[in-house]
């Protein structure tokens, strides 16, 4: 495996997955371009493209993290990979989600295509696929927890959070090395029912709600109750939910940023 010190671009640089990445890249020496729409080195909409070839200029690596499910994401990734063509650019790193050729979801097919631009992109490619974020479902469950009373949630579904951390060190261990196609998926250490992962979040939150599970409707929630954004034979991740939530309440309490 290469792992020499590379010139490594980001894209989504300022988001959840991408500062921790960034940081673990460059503490491992690398150099880093950090692009995004607010990046102040590198700020580029890749669905324009403005100011793409001079950030990609000289890079080794890029590393695809932007994403957004208001849409954007297959125009983003043909702007990108046409850049990274030109700027001759070795390995194209892109991290996608568990489940997004089995769970029928707008969002979801959106990645999906993108991972077929990646492929068939003709650089160097590496895919990894990871379960939903601890800050996801803290989001949702935090949502949830809005509705006076009650805790509403979508009845017989299960999830496998994972450390956003641990992906990110993933991420740069891959783009480190060579490109090596798809990888194994990474999933958080538990498969865990959204009822038990709300309880674990209202304890944690000091609120009091009773969980209600609701059955919905449609393909999307029949696949993910089926399990289909899970991956529990790769349950690699080592960080819990409640692990993360306690770090999350104690990073609070010394007033740094949640």
């Amino acid at each position: 495996m290469t792992t020499a010190t590379k010139t490594i671009l980001v894209t989504g640089a300022t988001g959840t997955l991408g500062r921790p990445l960034c940081a673990r890249l460059a503490a491992d020496g690398h150099e880093v371009r950090e692009l995004s729409r607010r990046s102040p080195s590198h700020p580029v909409d890749l669905r324009r493209g403005t100011g793409l070839d001079r950030a990609l200029a000289g890079v080794d690596t890029v590393v695809h993290c932007a994403s957004s499910p208001r849409g954007g994401d297959e125009e983003a990734a043909r702007v990108l990979i046409a850049g990274a063509r030109r700027a001759g650019v070795r390995h194209l790193v892109h991290i996608s989600i568990v489940g997004v050729d089995r769970v029928p979801l707008g969002y979801y097919r959106a990645k999906l295509a993108v991972e077929r631009q990646v492929e068939e992109s003709g650089l160097g490619w590496t895919v990894l696929r990871a379960t939903q974020f601890h800050d996801l479902v803290d989001r949702i469950l935090t949502a949830a927890a809005k509705v006076p009373l009650v805790l509403p949630l979508p009845a017989g579904v299960s999830d496998q959070p994972v450390e956003v951390t641990e992906v990110a060190a993933r991420l740069a261990e891959l783009a480190a090395g060579d490109p090596a196609g798809r990888v194994p998926d990474l999933g958080g250490p538990e498969v865990r029912t959204f009822a038990d992962l709300a309880r674990a979040h209202l304890a944690a939150t000091g609120r009091t709600r009773r969980v209600l599970s609701l059955p919905l409707a449609g393909r999307a929630y029949r696949a993910f109750r089926a399990g289909g954004h899970l991956a529990p034979g790769h349950a690699t991740g080592r960080v819990t939910f409640e692990e993360y939530l306690a770090a999350r309440g104690a990073s609070a309490r010394g007033g740094a940023p949640v």
